[in-house]
């Protein structure tokens, strides 16, 4: 595998994932929409949370048929599956169907999470992969960024339904593109009559403590992604498609700054470090918005940009360690494990902080996101990292 060959591969892994999340995580850009079309805060907040929840049944079962299958067609019928879902969604126009389908297309479009981190890890070396999947992390902030530049304005002038068309095609064309191009990494071989590899989850709480970790730094993350625009169009009185046009260069910045935090991770050899320090500054970010909220200060503008960078930064440094400590046969599933523990959080935070906020409660329910940022600080096992942190993923 050449090194230009690897990184093709890695560009189309993070479109498929931006594609996926274009979907996933852009429901809340359609909410100003739903509202005009006679929807409910509260109702809306369950049609963000669906493809969430879709994605905490789909993760383990797509991880382990990954371990077992291999990536590509692992990536190719889940995100293939989750565009016709999605498409046929426009159709509809009650919100308790559209939400199941929801569920069963965010089931779908879970694949493209362990099976593409599973090729990133494959075909890069220990010393370069925090890069990578500080890379292959930007699909996220990526795919948030094209749903924020297209779904407002999609939705402002065809109505809600017919803008799910727009993700529809992006995870059609990502399917196209995996087909063609992704090639599944060699496995390491195994001795004949050799036992399977242990769980990593024996004899070791490190992993659960990661897991437990990511799920209160996805708090603030999720936060600031399903009330960002809310806010600014609700009680800032901003235009939908100029709000949405500021979100997306917020997340390119974020995008950029999971970059950054991988080559960190690889310099200072830890994953798991920066991690902890990203917790702390993710807490200060909110109780710092909620500063800004409670005084009705433009200072909260500054607030949501620097959140959007910082809140997002550590999610490819778990990710990373996860996989190495689970090592090649069990990476997949661990990688599902991880992603399902993000998405218990991201999925209780649209709903709960509705409820908190209600009509304008926004200060609170912001400083309430800094104190979830703030348990993750001890939760982050630092020590012993270095023990897991050179293990090759696959040989």
């Amino acid at each position: 595998m050449t090194r230009g060959r690897r990184w093709v591969i890695l560009a189309v892994g993070t479109f498929a994932q931006a594609a996926a999340t274009c979907f996933i995580f852009g429901v809340p850009m359609l909410v100003p929409a739903f509202r005009d079309a006679g929807l409910s805060l509260f109702a809306c907040s369950l049609l963000v949370s669906a493809p969430v929840f879709g994605q905490f049944f789909g993760l383990i079962p797509w991880g382990a048929a990954a371990d077992r299958h291999g990536e590509r067609i692992v990536i190719v019928l889940g995100v293939g599956l989750g565009a016709v879902i999605v498409f046929g969604a426009s159709f509809v126009r009650s919100p308790t169907v559209l939400g199941g389908l929801f569920v069963i297309a965010g089931g779908c479009a879970a694949s493209v999470n362990a099976a593409s981190g599973r090729v990133v890890m494959g075909w890069f070396p220990a010393d370069e992969r925090g890069l990578a999947m500080g890379v292959r992390q930007t699909a996220q902030p990526i795919g948030v960024g094209l749903a924020a530049l297209g779904l407002p304005g999609l939705g402002k002038a065809y109505g809600p339904y017919e803008a799910l068309i727009y993700p529809a095609l992006m995870c059609a064309l990502a399917v196209v593109l995996v087909q063609a191009l992704v090639i599944d990494p060699p496995r390491p071989a195994r001795a004949a009559g050799a036992a399977p590899p242990l769980s990593p989850y024996r004899g070791s709480h490190q992993l659960l403590r990661i897991h437990l970790a990511s799920t209160c730094l996805v708090v603030p993350q999720f936060a600031i992604a399903t009330f960002t625009l809310v806010y600014l169009v609700g009680q800032r009185h901003w235009d939908a498609s100029v709000a949405g046009r500021m979100i997306f260069g917020f997340t390119v910045a974020g995008a950029l700054g999971r970059v950054a935090s991988g080559v960190w991770s690889d310099r200072v050899g830890s994953r798991l470090r920066p991690m902890r320090q990203l917790a702390v500054c993710s807490a200060a970010i909110l109780l710092a918005l909620g500063i800004g909220a409670a005084a009705h200060s433009w200072f909260v503008i500054v607030a949501f940009a620097i959140g959007s960078v910082v809140t997002v930064a550590d999610n490819g440094l778990a990710y990373t360690s996860v996989a190495e400590i689970a090592g090649s046969e069990w990476s997949g599933r661990a990688l599902g494990v991880q992603n399902t523990f993000q998405g218990i959080g991201a999925v209780a935070t649209a709903p709960v902080l509705a409820a908190i906020i209600g009509d304008g409660r926004y200060a609170l329910g912001f400083v309430l996101v800094a104190v979830v940022a703030l348990i993750a600080v001890p939760l982050t096992p630092v020590r012993g990292e270095r023990d897991f942190a050179a293990a090759p993923v696959s040989t």
